[in-house]
């Protein structure tokens, strides 16, 4: 078996996973309703600014963090918005573990 092989199986499993069924049937939901896709895809937007400026030691306002932080508590009171975050958490979780077992394996250390 050849390793494209492997990958295909690897995307096929994570696919049939109950986690990644539970994030497609969750996100399906949410993106249904224009108004909270239209909420989620603005904080998610809001979100990457605010995690890109962080990570270029940019100066961050403290109103900045604070903002974000109450549009999520906003966003976490409608119940499918909650369930979608919650579902899409769990699978990135699945996804982050299984990149971190490939890295581990194919790291070369210097000795």
């Amino acid at each position: 078996m050849n390793i494209y092989d492997d990958a295909h199986k690897l995307a096929r499993s994570l696919k049939e996973s109950e986690e990644y069924k539970d994030y497609a049937e969750k996100s399906n939901k949410v993106f249904k309703d224009k108004k909270n896709k239209e909420m989620v895809l603005d904080f998610k937007k809001k979100a990457l600014e605010f995690q890109i400026k962080q990570a270029s030691e940019d100066k961050i306002d403290a109103g900045e963090e604070e903002e974000i932080k109450k549009l999520q508590d906003i966003l976490m009171l409608n119940p499918d918005i909650k369930d979608f975050f919650i579902s899409e958490t769990k699978f990135s979780q699945i996804v982050a573990d299984v990149y971190k077992i490939i890295e581990d394996a194919i790291n070369i250390k210097e000795e």
